[in-house]
């Protein structure tokens, strides 16, 4: 099926990845699309788009906005929030700033939607493949405590889950449970 073919029964999930540079959001992004995962990094520029199917009909279609996490890049950011449904906040474990850093996306995402929505958000700590060792890392404990404090915030459900793009763990199913999560807020706006 050609995306570009109008399909009126066609639902496109549109899902920012935010997060510092170097967290792995692109390499989260290319194990999900099947493209493997490479140890150098390239930071993006602006944003990268890929898009897939996530049913067999073509029906469903997921658009992964993957955003430059430079601070340089903040003004050119904000075009590409438009008709976002979905974020996920992405933070290396081995790297607390990327961490403390997650209410400054939080905030410049609330600044370029829609000021009425509330969208489902999903926080991943990426890089668990690197736990132990001598390496400084965020623990579980404190990222499901944020992600508790994000749903009460937010009156939505917040899930954590680990992920490494390095292994391929959990990266299905975090961009599942972010369109579960978006079907279900649509859902419930419906039955208000």
């Amino acid at each position: 099926m050609v995306y570009s073919q109008f399909n009126p029964n066609r639902t496109v999930y549109k899902v920012v990845l935010l997060g510092d540079g170097g967290v792995g959001k692109t390499s989260l992004r290319k194990r999900y699309l099947g493209e493997g995962f490479e140890s150098s990094y390239m930071a993006t520029i602006g944003a990268d788009f890929a898009i897939k199917r996530i049913d067999d009909a073509g029906n469903e279609i997921i658009q992964i906005w993957d955003l430059a996490g430079q601070p340089r890049f903040s003004a050119v950011r904000e075009a590409y929030y438009m008709g976002t449904k979905g974020a996920i906040l992405t933070y290396d474990i081995t790297r607390p700033d990327t961490f403390y850093n997650i209410p400054d996306w939080i905030r410049e995402l609330l600044n370029n939607i829609t000021k009425d929505d509330t969208i489902p958000l999903a926080l991943v700590a990426n890089k668990v493949d690197l736990k132990g060792g001598d390496l400084t890392h965020i623990s579980q404990e404190q990222g499901e405590e944020y992600a508790k404090d994000l749903s009460d915030w937010s009156k939505l459900d917040v899930p954590y889950i680990e992920t490494s793009a390095k292994t391929g763990f959990n990266v299905n199913q975090m961009f599942d449970m972010i369109v579960e999560n978006i079907n279900y807020r649509a859902g419930s706006r419906m039955n208000i």
